[in-house]
């Protein structure tokens, strides 16, 4: 993408906007596909609890039983918010883009960058490393679990066996994510499969990947992720990112939090809607920023290569490769998400980013029909 071409200062009132017409839009058109996302919210209260006490996420994944209770923070979500960059400049924008709101899934994307960060960084060797080669916490050992490598975490195919802060790996057996989803089966227990041969949308495996990056870095990940992202980027001071009340740990002689990979149980990372498109904007320009190269050169084009076991899944980002989730959107887009919907958005032959969130999933693509229709 041409996006590296520009890169926003640090702050909000510098970045750079331009009117649709500029971006090559037609301009009458252009405003159908801001308008329609802000009035597409997403039925879900925005306390994220219904009437009768449920939390929104154990309603949407069919969850209830002893892995279902909420272990991690929750706060109110706000309303529909987005913005549109065209070659990193704003060409729309809606709703409170300066809220700090809770993103779930998209959190799983900010994993693979910091996995993307250790391999550079020689604290991990290489994707197909074996896990509990460095990390010797017994997560990684035996027959079974001791197969797992760095890349089967990455793709959701490790079938990691175990319970990890009070939840075990089935609570996600059988469960659907993307495209048609059908959950009447989540949580029954199955046969794991061999690492690396099966995909399975798996929280508590993602968070088992967070654990062991914790570990390799030594460090809280939320401090790794301020450090070599967030700060060179410009982000604002308002992001978080937290895990349980169960997940503290000790790493190097000190009591830390390991994240959460999303917001399953409470949690995850709670970040304004403008400081995820800079991130959308280095990860569409690889991993570069301005002058300064943040993630390993390569880093994102291996993050986007189709995996063995989901070819519409990369390194924990999901790739719309023959529109499969999204028909009006770019066959070459790829997208970070979470549920609720919160997307982050690149079409590299469009030279777009886009962050839309909190609309209806039903209506994701009118968004993009709508934006794609007012392309000059």
């Amino acid at each position: 993408m041409s996006s590296s071409a520009y890169t926003p200062p640090p702050g909000d009132s510098s970045w750079y906007a331009i009117a649709p017409a500029a971006g090559g839009f037609h301009a009458a058109k252009f405003d159908a596909s801001p308008a329609w996302a802000e009035a597409s919210e997403r039925p879900w209260p925005r306390s994220l609890y219904y009437p009768d006490g449920r939390y929104v996420g154990n309603v949407e994944w069919n969850e209830s039983g002893p892995w279902s209770e909420i272990a991690g923070i929750v706060r109110p979500r706000g309303g529909p918010a987005g913005m549109v960059l065209k070659g990193g400049r704003i060409i729309a924008e809606w709703g409170d883009t300066r809220r700090a709101d809770v993103t779930f899934s998209v959190a799983k994307s900010y994993l693979s960058m910091l996995a993307g960060i250790a391999i550079g960084d020689g604290l991990i060797g290489s994707v197909d490393d074996r896990v509990g080669a460095t990390v010797k916490t017994g997560h990684f050992d035996g027959p079974h679990n001791g197969l797992i490598t760095w890349r089967h975490l990455l793709t959701q195919s490790s079938e990691w066996d175990g319970v990890l802060w009070e939840k075990s790996d089935q609570v996600d057996h059988f469960r659907q994510v993307g495209g048609a989803e059908n959950n009447k089966r989540k949580g029954e227990l199955r046969q794991r499969q061999t690492p690396g041969t099966y995909y399975e949308y798996n929280d508590v495996r993602v968070n088992v990947l967070a654990f062991a990056l914790l570990q390799r870095f030594g460090r809280p990940l939320p401090d790794v992720l301020r450090e070599r992202i967030m700060d060179p980027i410009g982000a604002s001071k308002d992001w978080e990112w937290h895990g349980y009340s169960t997940s503290w740990t000790e790493v190097g002689g000190k009591r830390v939090q390991s994240v959460s990979g999303g917001s399953h149980w409470g949690g995850g990372l709670f970040i304004p809607t403008r400081d995820h498109a800079r991130v959308g904007l280095l990860v569409a320009s690889n991993g570069r920023w301005g002058s300064r190269q943040l993630l390993p050169e390569g880093w994102m084009a291996q993050s986007l290569e189709p995996s063995a076991t989901n070819d519409g899944y990369g390194f924990l980002w999901w790739l719309n490769r023959g529109g499969r989730n999204y028909p009006s959107a770019p066959a070459d887009s790829w997208f970070a998400l979470g549920a609720g919907t919160n997307l982050i958005w690149v079409a590299p032959s469009q030279d777009l980013v886009a962050v839309v969130r909190w609309i209806d999933k039903a209506k994701a693509d009118g968004f993009f029909k709508r934006l794609m229709a007012a392309a000059a």
